[in-house]
């Protein structure tokens, strides 16, 4: 099937007010999860363009806390609960300063990254393993005990090291299909609760 970047959910987002079609991925993984609830501190790793952001800040309300960070430059979203920030989230110490930023610790943490595609499937598929390792780490470093984690990733083989993994430290740990996914994509989320501290 021919990649459509203009597809119905482009527009429905756009229709919507929505900066990306990825927000009817985190509505609908947070229906079936909950990850994220009224009064949750979030904090989402890749958040440009903001799309995962406005429906975080919808369902965290103005009593919960959002924070984006991304190396690209986010337009600021109107509400006081949204705050966004540019890191580069590979960074050695992001952990620490994004934890900064926090001053405390998250629910639920995101991520949406995805390394630009080369079109080598291997290629590409390991790299965004490593953006969800990278992921994963920082989760552990900003989590509060039962907190979640989302993240985006690739089917593969190479998935199951590190769910595995993951299983020790989070009580869940499943892969599931967003319904806004592109028709031939690859992609899969990986959602984790329970985290273990």
């Amino acid at each position: 099937m021919p990649y459509r970047p203009q597809d119905g959910f482009f527009r429905k987002a756009k229709r919507e007010g929505y900066r990306s079609r990825a927000a009817y991925k985190l509505q609908e993984i947070n229906r079936r999860f909950r990850l994220i609830r009224p009064g949750h501190v979030v904090v989402d790793l890749g958040a440009a363009p903001g799309g995962w952001l406005q429906v975080a800040a919808e369902v965290a309300g103005p009593k919960g806390r959002v924070l984006g960070f991304d190396l690209q430059p986010i337009q600021p979203l109107s509400g006081h609960t949204v705050q966004v920030y540019e890191l580069d989230v590979l960074a050695e110490d992001a952990g620490e300063r994004i934890r900064g930023c926090l001053d405390g610790a998250a629910d639920c943490v995101l991520s949406d990254m995805a390394p630009r595609l080369s079109g080598v499937r291997d290629a590409d598929n390991q790299r965004a393993l490593d953006l969800a390792g990278r992921a994963y780490e920082v989760a552990k470093a900003i989590l509060k005990p039962r907190g979640a984690f989302l993240f985006k990733t690739f089917t593969g083989t190479e998935v199951d090291v590190l769910v595995k993994e993951m299983s020790g430290c989070f009580e869940t740990v499943q892969r599931v299909r967003s319904g806004a996914t592109r028709k031939g994509s690859s992609e899969i989320y990986v959602v984790a609760r329970g985290f273990k501290g």
